[in-house]
């Protein structure tokens, strides 16, 4: 996309009476006829106000005076005035008016003779403009300067003669800036403004010094050093620099530029010799002897750079001032500046581990990439200088030292940071070529492509159907989208892709199942090289096959490539109609002419498919979409109507009405975008230019802002933004009001002739007035009964209009000021009414209804009288059930009425038979009346003060303010009182958003009072924190309530660009009050420390302080931690919730189940890179709490603070990048947290084993495993310390399987030299009997099973095999395969169920991971033996382990058989001990787990069933199976085994058995299985069961849908057909895909031409389905009775549409309604497809004999429907798609399915 630049403004010259006269007096006096011709324009241009005529007078100036001939022409008093004239009006006009560069322009092309006087006069005008003393003008000077030197040779001639002055000037006004800024702290405005000016001066004078560099050096040259006023200014300005880069409070941009200024100053005067870079290097070394060289005044101007207490940043600056103004490229350097060059990286780096700001991390790694672009240069060079070659070659210390920075900001946070890290790699590998001489370089082949698409186009389709697999297809798609976007691939004349890819190919992926291959097919029609590229009719009609099928993703990523890509096709339909346009224009062309007309009818066709989307009960997927689309044709074509592709002729009225009703939907991106289209529609389709239409629609929106359903209002607001653009809005407001015969009197509407205001204005200011009137009615019956108001008028829906009606409108340009102030002022006011009305319940401890526990009077005055009216009850059913209110009780004294067209009328329950009316109530009604009302105050306090003018002289000086700045004062006021004092978390949560626009306003507003505010503010409250006095107002609850959010509120109005001063000055404060204090912790003084605490983790979570806040993550961590060893229990639990955000933070959001996946963790390396001050901390903690575990006495010691530092350690992880040696020194970690794995806590012992993984060098994981073996026990003795040996045990466990998991460890060799049998065989007596501890034993048969396994470790072979028969023996020796009496068959000791696992694990191995590791004995069976051993143990663990492990490796061989063909089973196993156990296991888990491993095994070996010695029929398993099924509901998992298995041997049953032969038995079998899954396909049933229904369904479509024969008969195949068409509609996306797939099983003969086989998307699986239907009708000779069937499916349930008029009227009660749950299903489409497809089908059969019987039968139903939705729609109120949204959609489908089945049936009955 092309951005436009803004055109400068041009305006015209403005000068005061006197120095007009002044000038036109000059230009008055006698003089030769060409200097009077010129006098005379220029005195014409002075007098001119038109900018335009001005520049073309000057223009013609400057002609005249390129005119001007010496022998002609003198130099006299009037031609010095022009020039004079001219010189002026240079040096007054702002930089960016383009009149300033015709003055210049003018002035320079004066002829030769002139030069020298024309340089005078300008100098002279400059000299005045620079001595002046007012610093108003400073920037005005600077940009000045800068003007001469852009381009302007005279200028420059004038800032060389002027050059003393000139640096005098900027050192004045840097001067001057340095100590403004002093005084600006808090006024961020201000400052950034400053900010600027410093920015451009800096900037300005450095363009001076590199442009003046030839007098500069005469003047060093000529002068002794202290005389020449030249020296003075440069060491003036030098000081200046300086000042800048020492004083941490300018901001980075501007530092920077002054260490470049600094470099430059530096080099200008020295020269270009050696000694230049032997100064620098001085400077960044700060080192004084270095800097001799330099002149004495020079090392005095930047001593402030010399002194070691300088900020650490200041060499950061320098170094990139060096890499910017030294010359590197293309030269030879000489040996000090190859020192130099050498040295910075050596300063960023030693500077990389100091700095924590994260904007300084992002200069650091700027800098570094800046450097290695430098050096990359440097070494391009012929001849590269060896010291340079020999330290940037690639295992040179300073390559490894940036190595390291490399890989510890590899993975940082910080996009940027990354991006540079990237960029300085790849320049480091370039340095590393060119200094080893390895020149090579990378092609790419374009005739591969054809290859690449002929090797996957031939490879099997069988591949396809494979669960969530792309395919060849897939491949393909992105091989050639690849190749598109590279212009590799063109499409040529009419052939899409050069014709590499067959049409049918393209149009199964555009349907593809998978959403990346639609998006690639997509990408590749839509994307091409050039914008301009003309669509060929193939694209077209492939755009149309896929837009129908593609509106209703539910992947918002797939719907929003969609619409991009669609975009970008838009966008070369305009760009390639408009060039063929202009090729008409100039020649007539039939070709383009056919092209333009094929885009107009695409167009036309595209949007008419659009608008057909917006039906009721449309899904919201769909609208989405549409919407989307129609808003980019709205973009780049318009609705226009006559011209061009004339869309707005393809927009009807219904069009326009259906756009209309998206406003009612339940979904606020369809209201807005909706919102927007209907803007951009024809007026006339739109026709809201019609009185009665817009008088209607505005009632309603009226009506729906006092509904109590929350989401009406949204929809009322909406409706009024879009009635707010139309002219006669105020005469239908009128007759709305009139209508409603209200005694209140409407404000006086401002008629049209006050022109001046746009009509937008008036309609906002009528609107607002008129919704405030009504508004303040409410408020006033509000505050006598707060009951009705919840009932029938609750406040927040007109609040929340006027804040909508509010948005759209420019503020900026406001006319009727007067109005507008007072409206403010009263709406101000109005809020604080409705927040009095509402507080009391919300600010109480208990808003829910429970009786308040307040005592305050205040509050409980007010909510006396709230609880009177309410009477809670003790009961629970009062928050149920409705309370009758009846009107009496409320205020019988009040006269006025309940305004009688409200749209939801309150259910009239009075008994007394009077004319009030009475309202259903509950708790639940008040509560959200109150919080919502809240919520609004807060919206539309904040949107005033944020977007309405503020009344103040800076911003607004000619009186253009709306809102003081007492009001915006006393509104901060009021949000600091709410979120102070507030207990609910409702409360201050919406207190805070209003808030946040309130502080974000004070922050750019012109006031210096309101830009200080949030400062003081936050001053005031951090001190009240601090005292925590005891008559202090502060909320003290558990988590401090709204103060944190007041704070956060407070610092992220801060600007990001800013230093931060506030953010630094409260992490400070807090912190310091988070520490532990010295003083005797009790429950008061604590009050603070856990405010800091809950304040600190509120802006460690808040995401918008971002980066800033992680240098003190550091400190926040060790408050958490110390603050787990208070006494207070508020204080830990602070704490504890300041850790958990601290982690969060720190390793990234929880991205999965398993928390210890490396997706949340880093490497140990990062972590102390990022956080250096933890390493001393955590050190010192571990220190102590290590030493605090010690299990030797029995007693139970827990450290505080143990828990968290095992837990932050157990986080990080060993970088494959560690080389032998660890820079961090994690050494002195190690013994502590072996230590710690001797704590009595289990829990502490395995976080202490997962802890010192990390800290353990890969390489030296065998030699730590061997001395951690060698401290256990060899043999059992009295002494013996269990908790020692097991956590000893566990992490040599936990080392061991890390490392069998790195990938990177060492590849044998060293191995051997580190031989752990050693130190195993002597111990191996834990795992035997011999040792008494389970737990331990156990822990021993974990590690032996692990090392024993197939991974290569460090043990020989031969001692391996010898540890195997050791551990076979130890097996066989136990429990569990060899019981000792009944307490060993029963083990019930602690840990026995882990040992008996452990066990199990170790069996497994033997007989079915790994046989053929394991030495077994000889005898037959062994293995199977051991495996029914497993499987019959009484402990139901044990059992599911060893059927869990069976089931993993035979879904491994299933998958190895199906790549290989069929093979053997893989282990030794004996089928008919599984078939008994799946009829006499009672535990579920287990039952579940042999039917699936059944189910896996093939049918052949499970038939005939065995159990026992018994044998029992297909039929007799399958009865019990069935009955399984129908008793197992209550677990997911078993049903779902169950149904797999029964379906598999109902299918082995159907086609085995011809159907004339199936038993009665037989046949019941079969339709209790049909009807079992007909219900696991409902909309109710859980994901996992409709998933395996569909699986089911997809494998029985072969076999029994499609098959000839009917095996299940016509009416339970139907209903299999619906169940599968159910699948496919469900809401979940896994299911419908589960669904699809059964396209993939369509047997041969059925594959309809033109019809994609592969996997497809579930829309078209649908459409594919119908019509599969369809046709088996005709070939099963039933089309009778599926017409029948269809048709009743196309009339819905009779059951649901019965009841329709009593669901119609929806309880009151239900605020929020939940309408249908499936948000996906579109039941009108799926009516639409079926009476599709049932009207090709009849006019394929010549109507088929339908009986009369059942033609009158559904003929009844139907007409009997219609009638019920005809008297339905009746019922319903005026323009019910937004006031009854639901009823009518209900109604609507109703109607529709009814009017198409009639349809059907006429054309059905024979004529």
């Amino acid at each position: 996309m092309v951005v436009k630049k803004k055109t400068p403004k041009v305006e015209a010259v403005a000068l005061d009476d006197v120095k007009l006269k002044s000038l036109t007096d000059s230009l008055s006096v006698d003089g030769d006829s060409s200097s009077t011709e010129l006098a005379g324009v220029l005195k014409d241009s002075l007098s001119s106000s038109d900018p335009v005529e001005q520049i073309q007078l000057i223009s013609k100036a400057g002609f005249l005076l390129e005119q001007l001939r010496e022998d002609e022409c003198t130099m006299g008093p009037l031609l010095q005035a022009c020039l004079s004239t001219l010189a002026f009006l240079f040096t007054t006009l702002p930089a960016k008016n383009p009149l300033k560069r015709t003055v210049a322009s003018a002035l320079g092309s004066g002829p030769d003779w002139l030069q020298e006087q024309t340089v005078g006069c300008l100098s002279e005008s400059m000299s005045s403009c620079l001595s002046s003393t007012s610093t108003d003008h400073c920037s005005h000077s600077t940009d000045n300067i800068t003007s001469c030197l852009d381009g302007f040779k005279i200028g420059e001639k004038c800032v060389h003669r002027l050059l003393t002055e000139v640096l005098q000037f900027f050192q004045r006004t840097l001067n001057y800036y340095v100590e403004q800024n002093r005084g600006l702290s808090g006024r961020h405005v201000a400052q950034a403004q400053l900010m600027q000016s410093c920015l451009a001066a800096v900037k300005a004078s450095m363009l001076v010094v590199q442009r003046s560099q030839e007098p500069i050096t005469t003047a060093v040259l000529s002068a002794s050093e202290d005389q020449s006023d030249l020296h003075q200014a440069l060491s003036g300005l030098l000081r200046c620099y300086t000042c800048i880069l020492t004083d941490e409070e300018f901001v980075q941009t501007v530092q920077s530029t002054a260490g470049m200024a600094v470099v430059l100053l530096i080099r200008s005067i020295i020269g270009s010799g050696d000694d230049v870079p032997v100064i620098v290097a001085g400077l960044l070394q700060c080192s004084v002897d270095a800097g001799s060289l330099a002149p004495q005044w020079l090392r005095q101007s930047c001593a402030g750079l010399y002194e070691s207490s300088r900020p650490a940043a200041v060499a950061l600056y320098l170094s990139h001032g060096a890499l910017a103004m030294l010359s590197w490229r293309g030269k030879t350097l000489g040996p000090q500046a190859e020192k130099l060059l050498l040295l910075i990286p050596e300063v960023l780096l030693s500077l990389d581990t100091r700095v924590k700001e994260s904007s300084t991390v992002m200069v650091v790694a700027r800098v570094l990439t800046l450097w290695s672009g430098a050096a990359v240069d440097c070494v391009q060079v012929d001849t590269c200088p060896p010291l340079l070659r020999s330290s940037l070659i690639g295992g040179s210390s300073l390559i490894a030292r940036l190595h390291q920075h490399i890989y510890a900001h590899w993975e940082h946070p910080l996009d940027g940071v990354r991006h540079q890290t990237r960029s300085m790699f790849q320049n480091l590998l370039t340095i590393h070529q060119h200094c080893s001489d390895h020149k090579s370089d990378l092609t790419c082949n374009p005739s591969s492509l054809s290859h690449m698409v002929q090797a996957l186009q031939e490879m099997p389709a069988c591949t396809e159907g494979s669960a969530g697999s792309r395919g060849a297809l897939g491949a393909l798609m992105t091989c050639l989208r690849a190749a598109r976007s590279q212009g590799v691939l063109k499409s040529v004349e009419e052939e899409l892709c050069g014709g590499l890819v067959p049409l049918p190919l393209m149009r199964q992926a555009l349907v593809h199942k998978h959403d990346q291959v639609r998006m690639d097919a997509l990408g590749l029609v839509c994307e091409s090289h050039r914008s301009t590229e003309t669509l060929s009719r193939q694209e077209i009609e492939l755009i149309r096959h896929f837009l129908p099928f593609n509106l209703n993703s539910q992947s918002p990523g797939a719907r929003q490539q969609s619409v991009s890509l669609l975009k970008k096709l838009l966008c070369r339909v305009k760009d390639s109609a408009q060039l063929l346009q202009k090729k008409l224009d100039q020649h007539h062309n039939h070709k383009d002419q056919q092209v333009l007309n094929m885009y107009q009818e695409f167009l036309h066709w595209f949007c008419e498919t659009l608008f057909q989307v917006f039906h009721p009960g449309a899904s919201f997927s769909r609208c989405l979409m549409a919407l989307h689309l129609l808003g980019l044709i709205a973009e780049h074509f318009t609705f226009n109507t006559g011209c061009g592709f004339a869309l707005g002729d393809s927009v009807s009225f219904s069009h326009a009405q259906a756009v209309l009703c998206c406003l009612a939907s339940n979904f606020l991106e369809v209201k807005q975008l909706a919102c927007n289209l209907l803007q951009k529609l024809p007026p006339a389709a739109v026709r809201l230019q019609e009185p009665e239409r817009l008088q209607s629609l505005l009632q309603v929106a009226l009506d729906l802002s006092t509904s109590t359903k929350p989401f009406d209002s949204v929809t009322a607001s909406h409706l009024l933004n879009l009635l707010l653009h139309q002219p006669g809005l105020q005469d239908a407001l009128l007759h709305c009001i009139q209508k409603q015969h209200i005694p209140v009197q409407p404000p006086a509407l401002i008629q049209s002739q006050t022109s001046e205001a746009s009509s937008l204005e008036q309609n906002t200011l009528a609107v607002v007035q008129w919704l405030m009137v009504c508004l303040k009615e409410e408020v006033l019956k509000a505050e006598s009964s707060l009951l009705q108001a919840a009932a029938s008028y609750p406040l927040y829906g007109r609040a929340h209009c006027i804040t909508a009606v509010l948005q759209p409108l420019n503020t900026g340009s406001l006319v009727l000021l007067s109005e507008w102030r007072a409206v403010v002022s009263e709406l101000i006011g109005l809020c604080y009414r409705m927040s009095d009305v509402v507080s009391p319940v919300v600010q109480s401890s208990s808003p829910e209804g429970l009786i308040p526990m307040d005592t305050e009077s205040e509050t409980s005055a007010g909510l006396q009288k709230i609880l009177q009216e309410i009477q809670p009850r003790d009961t629970n059913d009062f928050f149920t059930s409705a309370r009758e209110l009846d009107p009496s009780e409320s205020d019988c004294n009040s006269e006025q009425k309940e305004p009688e067209n409200t749209v939801h009328k309150p259910q009239s329950c009075n008994s007394g038979g009077g004319d009030g009316e009475a309202y259903r109530v509950t708790a639940q009604m008040v509560l959200v009346c109150c919080w919502r009302t809240m919520k609004e105050v807060s919206m539309l306090l904040g949107h005033l003060c944020q977007s309405m003018p503020l009344c103040c002289p800076l911003t607004h000086a000619e009186g253009r303010g709306v809102v003081t700045e007492d009001q915006v004062e006393g509104v901060g006021k009021y949000f600091r009182e709410q979120l102070l004092q507030s207990r609910h978390r409702g409360a201050f949560e919406l207190a805070y958003v209003g808030f946040v626009r309130l502080t974000e306003m004070l922050c750019r507003s012109g006031s210096a009072t309101l830009q200080q505010l949030p400062a003081h503010w936050l001053k005031e409250v951090l001190e009240e924190v601090k005292s925590s006095d005891p008559s202090s107002k502060l909320c003290a609850t558990r988590r401090s309530a709204g103060i944190p959010f007041y704070i956060q509120a407070l610092l992220s109005s801060e600007p990001k660009s800013s230093s931060c001063g506030l953010l630094k000055m409260t992490m400070r404060s807090l912190t310091a009050l988070a520490m532990p204090s010295n003083d005797a912790d009790t429950e008061s003084s604590s009050v603070p420390q856990v405010h800091a605490l809950n304040i600190l983790r509120a802006l460690y979570r808040d995401t918008r302080l971002g980066e800033n806040i992680v240098p003190f993550v550091s400190d926040g961590m060790q408050a958490a931690i110390l603050g787990f060893t208070s006494p207070v229990w508020a204080v830990r639990n602070s704490s504890t919730l300041l850790f958990s955000t601290l982690i969060t933070r720190i390793f990234g959001v929880k991205k999965g189940k398993d928390e210890h996946s490396k997706k949340n963790r880093m490497t140990g390396r990062e972590f102390f890179t990022r956080f250096p001050a933890l390493y001393p901390f955590l050190l010192s903690q571990l220190q102590e709490a290590a030493a605090s575990v010690n299990s030797d006495s029995g007693q139970v010691k827990l450290h505080p603070s143990l828990f968290l530092l095992l837990l932050v350690l157990g986080r990080l992880y060993p970088s494959p990048m560690d080389g032998s040696s660890s820079p961090l020194g994690l050494a002195p970690f190690m013994p502590l947290i072996i230590r710690c794995g001797r704590s009595a806590v289990y829990r502490t012992r395995e976080m202490a084993a997962r802890a010192l993984v990390p800290f353990v060098l890969v390489t030296q994981v065998p030699s730590t495993i061997h001395t951690l073996l060698e401290e256990l026990p060899q043999e059992p003795g009295p002494g013996l310390q269990q908790n020692h040996i097991h956590g000893t045990l566990l992490q040599v466990l936990s080392l061991l399987r890390s490392y069998l998991a790195d990938t990177h460890r060492p590849q044998s060799g060293n191995e051997q030299d580190c031989d752990l049998s050693s130190g195993l065989f002597p111990r191996l007596w834990i795992a035997t009997r011999l040792n008494p501890c389970l737990v331990t034993r156990g822990a021993f048969l974990d590690l032996l099973g692990c090392l024993c396994g197939c991974h290569p470790v460090s043990v020989s072979e031969s001692q391996l095999k010898k540890l195997r028969e050791e551990t076979l023996q130890i097996l066989m020796a136990s429990e569990l395969v060899a019981p000792q009496g009944p307490d060993d068959t029963n083990l019930s000791v602690p840990g026995a169920t882990q040992y008996l696992q452990s066990l199990a694990h170790i069996a497994v191995s033997v007989c079915v991971e790994s046989p053929h590791l394991w030495d077994c004995p000889e005898s037959e069976g062994f293995q199977r033996d051991l495996l029914e051993r497993l499987l019959r143990c009484p402990h139901y663990e044990v059992r599911l382990f060893a059927l869990d492990q069976l089931l993993r490796r035979l879904q491994k061989t299933e998958e190895e058989s199906q790549c290989r063909g069929q093979g053997p089973m893989p282990f030794d196993l004996s089928v008919s001990s599984l078939t008994s156990l799946a009829l006499h296991e009672t535990y579920p888990g287990c039952q579940a787990k042999v039917l699936q491993v059944l189910a896996v095994l093939p049918l052949s070996w499970l038939l005939p069933w065995r159990d026992g010695m018994t044998s029992l029929s297909c039929l007799e398993v399958l009865e019990h199976l069935l009955t399984l099924l129908e008793t197992s509901t209550h677990s997911v998992e078993l049903y779902c085994a169950a149904l797999s298995l029964t379906s598999q041997l109902v299918l082995h049953l159907a086609e085995s058995t011809p159907q004339q032969d199936l038993s009665e038995a037989a046949v019941v079998c079969l339709s209790r299985w049909g009807a079992l899954v007909t219900q696991g396909c409902a909309e109710d049933q859980p994901a996992e069961v409709k998933l395996m229904s569909a699986e089911v369904l997809v494998k029985a479509v072969p076999t029994l849908l499609t098959a000839p024969a009917l095996p299940l008969g016509i009416t339970h195949t139907v209903a299999l057909w619906k169940s599968l068409f159910t699948l496919l509609q469900d809401e979940d996306q896994d299911v419908r895909d589960g669904a699809a797939d059964f396209t993939c099983y369509i047997p041969a003969h059925l594959h309809n031409t033109g019809v994609s086989t592969g996997a497809v998307s579930p829309p078209v699986a649908l459409e594919m389905g119908v019509g599969l239907l369809c046709q088996l009708f005709q070939m099963w000779g039933q089309v009778a009775a599926g017409m029948v069937n269809l048709i009743q499916w196309l009339l819905g349930d009779e059951q649901s549409d019965t009841r329709c008029e009593e669901s119609l009227d929806l309880d009151e009660e239900f605020l929020f309604e939940k309408g249908d749950l499936n948000l996906w299903a579109e039941p009108l489409s799926w009516a639409r497809m079926l009476h599709r497809h049932l009207s090709a089908l009849i006019s394929v059969t010549h109507s088929p004999d339908v009986s009369t019987t059942e033609l009158d039968r559904l003929s009844a139903i139907a007409k009997s429907n219609a009638l019920a939705a005809q008297r339905s729609m009746k019922g319903l109120p005026a323009l019910p798609q937004f006031s009854a949204t639901i009823e009518y959609a209900k109604i609507s489908l109703l109607k529709e399915r009814t009017s198409l089945a009639l349809n059907l049936l006429d054309t059905l009955r024979p004529s």
